[in-house]
């Protein structure tokens, strides 16, 4: 027998499971999928829990309920990989495989910018990328009576690119809701040159913050945050006043891939763009978060990322060449408040542009453009995550690579 081992139970190795279970001959391969964590959480719904869009119990399930029959189930932490020897070491086990699979996914790392994690944490500085960070905000928001309300990322890659302009866009909405937009001063910071990092969305995106009166301010590269000031300071030493900041930590790899040694400066596995094989070892595959490929964190791309690694991974253990199919293709609704989303649909090449999906002409989604039908799409995607997505049911009329159908390309 042989062994197939995937790290991680989040997204992107859950559907991996999945995928693989029913494709691989089971008198020849045994899957099996570690992961130390029981609890298994719809991400994309943390920026709802603030504004109480959401509830806890909607974004949280069991993660073994997940995992296909037929996959041996680990609950462990991974202490390293030792890819010259193909095994890892588990908390107290040693695995070994034929074929890895790695879906650790990325984490926030708050303690990367001196006084992040201080002694405002959780008091007047917050992150919504974490479950307990959304919670803890949820309650601030509830009590805050306003003042000047800063959103900042630190750097990128982040997961979700677009999720912090989310969060400005939906907290302009909760304060107006309120009736106390008036007392709050919102402020967009960012590393970025604009406000997104695809040029023609960020100008549609620019706009929306100038039409919703919320600051914007580019290419602030924090050093360190001033907690008895309530400063956020840059290596040019501009400082910008909060009296509540939301913030996006740092995002980095698993810690597991440094102590492997696998990772780059900030622990992501270098991976081939397009067929998703590790650069260094020919037996290890990497998925979603944990690659450092230039598409965007998010579930979309690691759904289209799993349909071609599938394919390769039989490939692969047919002795076969891979292919060299995934093209960065991410779909991405953008919420904009008051109950309306943008949609935008890009790849490594292809900026998000104007036009109609899944249909040329018919739509009946509207790419880059404000529409409440957008608004339902986002809120349908938890439906879709949970009960197709992580089971890794294909998407009807959504295909893994980008399509140029139906937009206006220049």
């Amino acid at each position: 027998m042989k062994n197939l081992v995937i790290l991680g139970a989040g997204t992107a190795g859950t559907m991996m499971a999945n995928h693989l279970v029913s494709k691989l001959t089971k008198k020849e391969w045994t899957i099996t999928i570690v992961d130390q964590y029981k609890t298994h959480y719809y991400q994309p719904g943390f920026l709802f829990l603030p504004f109480d869009i959401y509830t806890e119990k909607q974004v949280k399930k069991e993660g073994k309920k997940f995992i296909p029959k037929g996959v041996n189930y680990i609950q462990k932490k991974i202490d390293r990989i030792l890819p010259e020897e193909n095994k890892i070491n588990l908390e107290d086990d040693i695995l070994d495989y034929d074929v890895l699979i790695i879906a650790t996914g990325s984490k926030t790392a708050p303690d990367e910018v001196e006084g992040m994690l201080g002694d405002n944490w959780y008091k007047s500085i917050f992150d919504f990328y974490t479950y307990e960070g959304a919670l803890a905000l949820r309650n601030k928001l509830r009590e805050w009576e306003g003042g000047k309300l800063v959103i900042h990322i630190t750097e990128m890659p982040i997961k979700c690119p677009v999720a912090p302009l989310e969060f400005a866009f939906l907290a302009d909405s909760y304060f107006k809701k309120k009736g106390i937009r008036d007392k709050v001063e919102i402020t967009y910071v960012t590393p970025l040159s604009g406000a997104f990092t695809k040029e023609k969305c960020s100008k549609s995106l620019g706009y929306l913050l100038k039409e919703k009166n919320i600051n914007l301010e580019i290419d602030f590269a924090i050093e360190r945050v001033d907690n008895d000031n309530n400063k956020i300071i840059d290596y040019a030493d501009k400082a910008i006043d909060f009296d509540l900041l939301v913030t996006v930590p740092t995002n980095m790899g698993d810690e597991v891939i440094e102590r492997s040694g696998l990772g780059d400066d900030l622990n992501f596995v270098p991976t081939h763009h397009n067929t998703l094989q590790s650069l260094a070892h020919e037996n290890i595959f990497v998925i979603g978060d944990a690659t450092n490929v230039p598409a965007s964190k998010a579930g979309s791309v690691a759904h289209f990322q799993a349909e071609t690694l599938t394919d390769n991974i039989l490939l692969y253990v047919e002795g076969k060449p891979l292919k060299e199919e995934f093209d960065g293709h991410a779909n991405c609704f953008i919420e904009t408040g008051d109950n309306k989303a943008l949609l935008i649909d890009f790849n490594y090449e292809q900026e998000p542009v104007e036009g109609t999906f899944p249909f040329a002409g018919i739509g009946p989604l509207r790419l880059l453009k404000e529409s409440v039908f957008n608004h339902w799409g986002k809120l349908a995607f938890r439906w879709i995550y949970w009960n197709m997505l992580l089971k890794g049911i294909p998407i009807p009329f959504v295909s893994r690579n980008m399509s140029i159908k139906g937009k206006n390309i220049d």
